[in-house]
């Protein structure tokens, strides 16, 4: 399945990245890395998460406390967003609006 990362979400994996390498160098390609193989497990596991907001699935990270929210469209899938789960529930529903 071919997987397609809108701008938005590249915007929030930037954000990220800053965010971590702020923290410590070299945490956030590391962040990078593990977000990139979460989103790479969608080609074989898409559409078995939890749907969210009424239309996207949620990936939740295995590293890192950000989920991945996605749909999946004429047999692609295609990322929205990709959040830090701290953040509050109604942030992130505005988010995915």
């Amino acid at each position: 399945m071919k997987i397609k990362i809108l701008e938005s979400a590249k915007e929030d994996l930037k954000e990220g990245f800053h965010f971590y390498e702020f923290q410590e160098r070299g945490i956030g390609k590391y962040f990078l890395e593990a977000l990139s193989a979460d989103i790479e497990s969608l080609r074989l596991f898409a559409g078995i998460h939890s749907i969210h907001f009424g239309k996207y699935y949620r990936l939740l990270s295995k590293r890192f406390p950000f989920a991945v929210y996605y749909c999946i469209e004429e047999n692609e899938v295609r990322i929205y967003a990709i959040v830090d789960c701290r953040r509050a529930p109604a942030w992130i529903r505005l988010r995915l609006q």
